[in-house]
Order: C-alpha cells, then structure tokens, then sequence
C-alpha cells in the first residue's frame, strides 16, 4: 500500500479559521487576516469543535493518491459520499496479476496455497480471454476483490474528521484501517490543529461500539 497527499488547500487552517472568524466580524477579510496569528488560530479552531461549529472545515480540501489496495477496500472507500474519486478503470487498462493477501491467509502455507492457487487461475483465464479478443470490460468479470487498484480521493476535512472517527476504530476492516492511519499522519503535517484528536471515538471519549480496546495502527 502507498498512500501519498498529493495537493491540499494552502494554509487549510487558516482558511478554516477565517471562516470561523469572519462569522462574527464586521470588518473586511484584509483586517481580519491581519489579526489571525498563530495562536489565535489555533484557539479559534478548538473553539470551532467544542461549538460543534463544523462547517468552518469544509473549507479545507485534501487529495491523496493511494495504490496498492484491493477492491474490497476501495468498495467500502467510496461509500464515503461526501468526497470526489477517480479510480483505475478495468475496462481501459489491461490488469496485471496483482493482488492482497491477508494477514490470517499469509500465517499459514495451505491457506496461502489455496488462496493464491485461486487468485493465478482467475487471472489466467482474464489474460487468456483478453488475448482471444474477449474485450477487457468483459474479461474482467472474472477478476477477483483481491485485485490491487488505484485510486484518486479527494476529501474536506470535515468528512475526513468523520471518516477518520469509522475507519482507523479496531471494528473497521484491517486493509482500509490501515490506509485511513496513513492518510491521518499525512494530513496532521499540514494540518495539526485540524487533526489533533481525530482518530476513533475512543480518542475523544467513550466507544459508541460499546466496549473499551487500544487503538492499533496495523
């Protein structure tokens, strides 16, 4: 899996703080710049969340390339609706036999056996009707979840907020869990005061799942 942030609003907090600011101001966006310091824009974005004020966010956006995931990762991805994506299409570029292996497949020979028995098979036949003119929009009905894709996401940092809160929590799927730990430590570089205490409900107060566990990154 690679996960890189490939463009972002410039000066996201800024830009998130003036909107909080400007909310309650009377003067033009030249003077209220002029007073945004650091520290006061720190403290208007704390205030922004304890107000549950969370609309100042979506001002920021961020877009991330991310390769190397399965389908069954980028299925459950765009489930996201509040977001922009673009995505490897199967039914203009021939796929190469790539693929994911679980952890709990990998710790043991026959289920890796069997498991990549299965996945060589699938490909085969993809590659075999390919090469006798069967179009690729056609042969890939054959390709299996486990495929490596990639794709283009584009998110505000209120959805990120949310998506952070469901996906780095133990109960999501490991292989998304995975990714979303990525994206968070990419956007806390641009973005700290945005992103300090995002991560699952457990990092900002009791679980909503109904029980207590350590957050873990893989």
């Amino acid at each position: 899996m690679r996960v890189k942030l490939i463009a972002y609003t410039p000066e996201p907090e800024k830009v998130c703080a003036l909107a909080m600011r400007l909310c309650h101001y009377q003067g033009n966006i030249e003077e209220l710049e002029g007073k945004l310091t650091p520290d006061e824009i720190s403290r208007l974005l704390k205030k922004a969340k304890t107000l549950q004020h969370f609309s100042i966010f979506e001002h920021a956006n961020f877009t991330f390339y991310i390769e190397g995931i399965s389908r069954v990762t980028t299925h459950q991805l765009v489930r996201h609706r509040i977001a922009s994506y673009s995505q490897q299409s199967q039914r203009y570029v021939e796929i190469r036999q790539e693929y994911v292996i679980p952890e709990s497949i990998l710790i043991d020979k026959e289920r890796e056996k069997v498991y990549k028995e299965t996945l060589d098979k699938a490909f085969n036949a993809y590659e075999e009707l390919v090469n006798m003119g069967v179009p690729k929009e056609d042969a890939r009905y054959l390709l299996p979840q486990a495929v490596e894709s990639k794709i283009i996401v584009t998110m505000n940092a209120r959805e990120l907020l949310h998506f952070f809160t469901l996906r780095t929590c133990n109960s999501a799927q490991w292989e998304i869990r995975e990714m979303a730990w990525e994206m968070l430590d990419l956007v806390k570089k641009v973005a700290p005061n945005i992103f300090e205490d995002a991560g699952p409900y457990c990092f900002r107060g009791p679980c909503l799942e109904g029980k207590s566990c350590i957050p873990k990154r893989r």
